[in-house]
């Protein structure tokens, strides 16, 4: 099959956003209200939020949920929110109310962690008609509990194990919404996509790394034209 022509536009000043690895494409997707969803950053950092391409935001962090850490997300961002409710730490009561909260904000959906109870998620889920996101850890979870009380989509992040992970859950639940971490490399990204994904969080740089890039790039430019900015500045 002869492959698209894709006409493509980049203003000078948005060139430098970050893109998400071109492979990701090659899943499936998981359609969201009416969205297809192939790619989730996982951020929490509101500049990169807002400069980059990818469908979706995955922003959990390892604090406890505050709906003003969500609202400011969400205010951020140019796509659909997937907000962390806890699980861990937070759960219960709390997280079915940080739920109730990130729906009311604008969130698209619900993150909780591998240690939240069964009863909780029956509750979020009898609470918001948001998709609720269960996260998996191992392949011995009891993932029949977790559907069975609401889970409508799971995130499989089981660092190298992602792929066999996916692939258990994938051999059972043939069509089962599974999001998947995809690594540091496309061939890892590519495994978990063949393993049964059908989308893929793509973790980028941090923001200091990118500092530390371009501050690098901005110390040789500065000795390539040394002279000439020296001479330039003097003139004034």
């Amino acid at each position: 099959m002869k492959q698209k022509f894709v006409p493509e536009y980049e203003g000078e000043l948005r060139k430098h956003a970050l893109q998400i690895p071109r492979c990701i494409s090659e899943c499936s997707g998981i359609r969201v209200f009416g969205r297809r969803i192939k790619s989730l950053v996982f951020s929490t950092d509101v500049a990169i939020i807002k400069n980059i391409n990818a469908d979706a935001v995955i922003a959990v962090y390892n604090f406890t949920p505050q709906p003003s850490i969500t609202q400011a997300i969400i205010s951020a961002s140019d796509v659909p929110v997937f907000a962390g409710v806890g699980g861990g730490y937070t759960n219960g009561q709390r997280s079915v109310n940080m739920a109730a909260a990130a729906e009311q904000l604008g969130a698209f959906g619900v993150v909780c962690n591998a240690m939240i109870t069964n009863e909780a998620i029956r509750d979020i889920k009898s609470m918001v008609e948001i998709p609720v996101v269960f996260t998996v850890v191992s392949e011995h979870v009891d993932l029949d509990k977790r559907l069975a009380a609401g889970a409508d989509i799971v995130n499989v992040s089981g660092a190298a194990r992602t792929p066999e992970i996916v692939a258990e859950i994938r051999a059972k639940y043939p069509e089962l919404p599974i999001i998947a971490t995809g690594g540091p490399t496309d061939e890892t990204i590519l495994t978990a996509i063949r393993a049964g994904a059908n989308a893929i969080t793509y973790t980028p740089p941090s923001s200091k790394d990118l500092f530390a890039r371009d501050m690098q790039e901005y110390r040789d430019w500065y000795e390539a034209h040394r002279r000439e900015v020296d001479e330039m500045l003097n003139e004034e």
